[in-house]
Formats: structure tokens, sequence, C-alpha cells
């Protein structure tokens, strides 16, 4: 509408301003910034203080069994005259020690394979085959997840026993692989489930059967979860010592038995138990590090699906 003077009625109506969204004060600017100064360096200081006690034992493992009876650790940043190598000269000599690294490796890397290859089989048919039941024997993995490992020492140490696997290394490899399965096939199972239909659908539309489609598609997609499921797995075997000292072969026990009955037979033995320490430690470490980036990119997918 326009009135006599030629001025229309939207003309005359007042505009609105325009609205600006306020951005940060400074005080929050400077407060954000601060935060993540103040966050780094706390992730910094707890990164240093997780790693106290292993660099703790390497430098004690450099250090002679007078010294280490006299002051601590922390003398050598005063007198680094006082590192050496002779003590992993001794833990070399020390056949009991050599020889449970070789058992340890020998029940640590059959259990950690057995997990991940049965569990990734077993989670692929939990996942994406029909089969009678397949949702009550699910209910049944995820029920084994709360069964204590102490509950069953002593029947499957009479088992054992029975057919003639007890205090061998074949003994302590199926039980580890046992009371690792129902995490692995829970783990793998959800990882698995989460993959798009269509794409397996796509697979199967050009010809590929459940071998196939297991080995091609399903693995390579679930090669994070399955990496940080090997990580688990090779770290509680070859850390475990409740296990190992009732069903491993009391000659050959792995490094955490023989450790500790050094620790019995030879309370001063230091010299040897410190380098001998180290090295079990490091190991899992060497392979959590070689690992973190499959672990990291396991533990995000999982989170985000």
């Amino acid at each position: 509408m326009t009135t006599t003077t030629g001025v229309t009625e939207a003309e005359k109506a007042p505009r609105a301003e325009p609205v600006t969204k306020a951005g940060p004060s400074l005080g929050a600017r400077l407060a954000a910034r601060a935060g993540g100064g103040a966050m780094r360096v706390f992730l910094v200081l707890v990164g240093l203080f997780w790693l106290m006690p292993t660099i703790g034992l390497l430098l004690s493992s450099l250090r002679g069994p007078e010294d280490i009876a006299a002051t601590g650790w922390w003398k050598v940043f005063t007198a680094p005259s006082e590192l050496t190598f002779d003590n992993y000269q001794r833990l070399l000599d020390n056949s009991t020690i050599t020889d449970s690294l070789f058992s340890t490796v020998m029940i640590t890397v059959p259990a950690t394979f057995l997990v991940v290859v049965i569990g990734s089989l077993a989670g692929y048919a939990f996942a994406w085959m029909e089969f009678p039941g397949r949702d009550w024997w699910f209910l049944v993995v995820v029920g084994l997840l709360v069964v204590p490992v102490q509950v069953a020492l002593i029947p499957v140490s009479e088992l054992f026993g029975t057919i003639g696997i007890f205090e061998t290394t074949f003994g302590v490899i199926m039980f580890h692989t046992a009371f690792g399965l129902p995490f692995a096939i829970f783990l793998l199972r959800n990882f698995f489930a989460e993959i798009p239909r269509e794409l397996l659908e796509a697979a199967r539309l050009d010809g590929a059967g459940e071998i196939r489609l297991f080995t091609r598609v399903v693995m390579p997609l679930g090669g994070p979860a399955i990496a940080s499921l090997g990580i688990f797995q090779f770290l509680w075997v070859w850390n475990d010592m409740l296990v190992a000292l009732i069903f491993a072969d009391s000659e050959s026990p792995p490094i955490t038995v023989a450790l500790q009955q050094q620790v019995r037979q030879f309370g001063n033995n230091i010299d040897v138990l410190a380098p001998g320490a180290f090295v079990s430690m490091v190991i899992p470490l060497a392979v959590f590090f070689a690992f973190q980036r499959q672990f990291v990119s396991g533990v995000m997918a999982g989170a985000v699906k």
C-alpha cells in the first residue's frame, strides 16, 4: 500500500536490528587456553607417574646388588658410574629365567592365537548366521563372563588330571583359551553386528560364500577390534601367575612363577630378579606400543558404534 507521499507502509515500519551473537568474552578465552595448557601438563605428569615404576625397575636392573641394598635407584642421577650391564649377563647365565621366558612365549602365543581365531569365527556366526537357539547360546556366552577363574580351579584340575594334561603346557593353553573365549565372542559379535548388512548382501550377490565373506569382508573391517582383543589376551596370559602356578609344569614354569621361585629360594638374589622382572615387563609393553594404533582404533570404533 502506497500513501500520497509515495512512501509504502513497509518503508514506514521500523526495521528490526540484525541480531548478532556475542562471542566468548576475553575471560572465557583465557580460561579455555589456560585449561588446555593445564590439561596437557596434567597428562604429561600422569604419564610420567605411570612410567615411574618401569623407570625405577630399569635403573635398578642396571645397578649392582651392593648399590641396590645401600641406596635407592634415584641415586644413579648423582652417581651414574653405578650403571652396569653385569646383571643382564647374570640373567643370561641363569638357565631357569631364560627357560621360563621360552615357556611363557610357548604358552602366550598359542593361547592368544586360538582365542582370536575361535572368537572371530564364533562372533561372526552369532552376528550373521542363522541357526537354532542362536540367541540363547549367546546368552550362555554372556553368562560365562561373570564366572571367576578361582571357581574353576579345583574342578578343572580334577578334569585335567583325569585326561592327563595337568601340569603341562598344553593344559595351561587350554585353560587360558577357555576363559578367554567368552569375552572374545562377546566383543567381536557386537563389533561384527555393526557391519552394514547391505555390504554383506552385495558380497553374497557377487557369489561370495560364508568363508570368503568372512575372510575378505568381515576380517578386514574387524581388524581394529581383533587387534584390541589380541592385545588384551596377550597381556592377560603373559602376566598371569595364578593359573601358571597351578597348571604349569614345575620343571618349565613361566616367567612369573620362575621369578616367584627365585624370591622364595634366594631372597637376596636381586641382581637376577631386577633384570628378570624388567624383561618380563618390557615385552608386553613393547607389544602394546607396537599395536597401540590398532588398539585405539578398536576402542574408538566400539565407542562410536
